[in-house]
């Protein structure tokens, strides 16, 4: 028997997943979200709606082909809903879905606390590159 879409079975429903075990498969979620143009991705979209080239603007650096592939992983894992409108041109829009909202909104209080942080990691890294002889 099959389930509606979007629901989840009873046998995925007891599913214990564990990052640290090597085959579980939140690790590849996880890769999509904090990778490095995934975080990013993700705390772009927070902001709202946005074409790709909007996107990719905003995600200064990221490659066509790399934001794309990104973006088709964090749609199959459920954090971006992709929007396509038959018009010609085509316009294909990104946001997050519910999940990713959470998520993003996670992803920037790392984002803010790594900013913050950056007077002492420079700091750290001049005492380091001094004793290495950098």
């Amino acid at each position: 028997m099959s389930e509606a879409p979007g629901r989840v079975d009873d046998e995925h429903a007891r599913l214990v997943f564990d990052v640290f075990a090597q085959a579980c498969t939140s690790r590849v979620t996880l890769e999509h979200v904090t990778g490095r143009w995934g975080i990013l991705a993700m705390a772009a979209l927070r902001d709202g709606t946005l074409r790709f080239n909007a996107l990719r603007r905003r995600v200064a650096g990221v490659s066509e082909k790399m934001l794309s592939q990104t973006l088709q992983a964090l749609e199959r894992d459920g954090f971006v809903v992709r929007e396509a409108q038959p018009t010609i041109p085509p316009k294909v829009e990104y946001s997050l879905s519910p999940s990713g909202e959470k998520t993003a909104e996670l992803l920037m209080g790392l984002i803010d606390f790594v900013e913050a942080q950056m007077p002492e990691v420079m700091a750290a890294n001049a005492r380091y590159d001094e004793a290495k002889g950098r």
